[in-house]
């Protein structure tokens, strides 16, 4: 699952914690200091951070703010200050979200689960193919990271190569699949024109034009090799 640091300085509340996440199945390493917990991230990339604010030397509001740049992490604040105030300065200083002490250890390991839930799902949204990088969610499409605008129905064809890599799909299939075939426009003409123009708009970059490889007599198939 994901890296997790937690910077702790009272070992019963920092014990507690490592030993439910590593349940969870992550991998947990802890710090009782900022100085310790700099030695850490020289050898370990955590994708979380749980940070107290009060440690014995320094504020964890000021390290997250001078490691803010440098990581993207995701900050969740451990403290016993409950003032909007407080807050306010959490975040400001580049924390993603707080939990007040005394907290519930099994609401702090919701949150954790469903933030990597949530990572997880977003990553599934996001596609790359050779110098294509298709963003499900946003619905976009960029190539050579240069965003690319598509019809409705170039959009469809699109999602439906990308969601069959390597499988060749012939012309009957993407008709029923995605265009209307009771219109009298429609014909298997309609997916050789669209996919020239699918393969025009990919082709701006080296290799966009090769991802649909026309199949003779049998149809069109996503050409991925990764």
């Amino acid at each position: 699952m994901g890296r997790i640091l937690i910077l702790e300085d009272e070992l019963s509340i920092r014990r507690s914690i490592e030993i439910s996440l590593q349940k969870e199945g992550y991998e947990v390493k802890t710090a009782g200091s900022i100085s310790e917990a700099e030695q850490i991230m020289g050898a370990f990339t955590p994708e979380m951070l749980l940070c107290d604010i009060n440690l014995p030397d320094g504020s964890g509001l000021d390290y997250i703010k001078s490691i803010r740049n440098k990581t993207n992490a995701h900050f969740i604040m451990l403290t016993a200050l409950d003032q909007e105030t407080d807050m306010v300065m959490g975040y400001e200083a580049g924390a993603d979200d707080y939990i007040a002490k005394p907290f519930s250890l099994s609401v702090l390991i919701m949150k954790i689960n469903a933030y990597f839930r949530k990572e997880s799902a977003s990553e599934n949204k996001i596609i790359k193919a050779g110098n294509v990088k298709v963003d499900k969610t946003a619905v976009k499409v960029y190539v050579n990271d240069v965003e690319v605008s598509l019809s409705k129905n170039e959009w469809k064809l699109l999602l439906m190569f990308i969601e069959n890599p390597n499988i060749i799909l012939s012309k009957e299939q993407i008709l029923e699949k995605i265009f209307d075939i009771d219109s009298d426009f429609v014909d298997e003409n309609t997916v050789a024109v669209n996919i020239t123009r699918l393969r025009k708009k990919l082709s701006s970059g080296d290799d966009g034009k090769n991802l649909i490889k026309n199949v003779r007599g049998l149809g069109y198939v996503w050409n991925v090799k990764n």
